[in-house]
């Protein structure tokens, strides 16, 4: 019964409180690189699908080429300023036509079967 009395000082004495915030420092860290994780784990998934996506043919004012037409004039609606304020910087936007011009960089190619060549021989 003597080791009870030990166990009772060193819990009064304040010995109880460390353990406690040991305990709490250990799971804060187990919860933070469990996050980290997680996130690693997700900006991997989402780097795969985006690895096997075909590439879009964008314009430079981002919007795809479907939205283009032959002559090359874009038929999207943006935001333009139309009002700002003593610092320069807008504060009212209204819908207008893309002003952009035409599309240029690589045509999207179609895609291509063909069979293995092989050496049956």
């Amino acid at each position: 019964m003597d080791w009870f009395w030990w166990v009772f000082i060193f819990f009064m004495a304040g010995g109880f409180a460390k353990v406690a915030d040991t305990a709490r420092t250990a799971l804060r860290t187990r919860h933070e690189r469990k996050m980290e994780r997680l996130e690693t784990a997700r900006q991997e998934r989402q780097e795969l699908a985006a690895a096997q996506q075909q590439p879009q043919p964008v314009c430079g004012c981002t919007h795809h080429l479907a939205k283009h037409d032959k002559k090359g004039k874009c038929h999207e609606l943006v935001e333009v300023a139309v009002a700002w304020d003593a610092d320069r910087k807008p504060v009212q936007y209204e819908a207008g036509q893309c002003t952009c011009q035409q599309y240029i960089g690589p045509q999207p190619l179609s895609q291509v079967y063909a069979e293995d060549l092989t050496d049956l021989a």
